[in-house]
């Protein structure tokens, strides 16, 4: 689940610039790596494109549909062990950090319904998994754009 967010939000702003921490290829191959990957050029390709069709569909500019063509030949093979029933997967090298990513917002979307969205600061392009038990959390981060937010709304009713 880290690496879904970490996906998601791998591209913010920072000072009003857009900061795409897989553009570069050396940065990428770092970041790829750390998540389990590779870290070569078809794989960071891959992973911008599931990155850019997951913040999409997260945030409900197109469907879940949007994912299809990255899931082609994808296979899972069910092993049964000693301790229970074990999914492998089967896809190619360089596809299975984005698939991996992608099975992880769909089990995110079965376990915990509505809780992965974008945060409700309309400059923030973040987002966020919320765990809280009302369901009710709105910014991915509380001390940066929640607080932005209510200090916003306090000076607006001040005034």
């Amino acid at each position: 689940m880290n690496a879904l967010l970490d996906l998601l939000n791998s591209r913010p702003l920072v000072d009003g610039r857009e900061r795409d921490a897989l553009a570069d290829p050396a940065e990428g191959r770092r970041w790829a790596r750390e998540h389990g990957g590779d870290g070569s050029l078809a794989e960071l390709a891959l992973l911008r494109e599931a990155r850019d069709a997951l913040r999409d569909v997260v945030a409900g500019e197109r469907s879940p549909e949007a994912l299809k063509p990255l899931l082609d030949g994808v296979q899972q093979i069910p092993e049964a062990t000693s301790e229970g029933l074990r999914w492998t997967l089967r896809t190619a090298p360089h596809t299975r950090l984005a698939v991996e990513i992608i099975l992880a917002w769909a089990d995110t979307g079965e376990r915990m319904p509505g809780r992965l969205r974008p945060c409700a600061n309309s400059e923030c392009r973040l987002f966020l998994l919320d765990r809280s038990r009302a369901n009710r959390a709105r910014w991915c981060s509380m001390a940066v754009c929640g607080n932005r937010e209510k200090a916003r709304r306090h000076y607006e009713r001040t005034r």
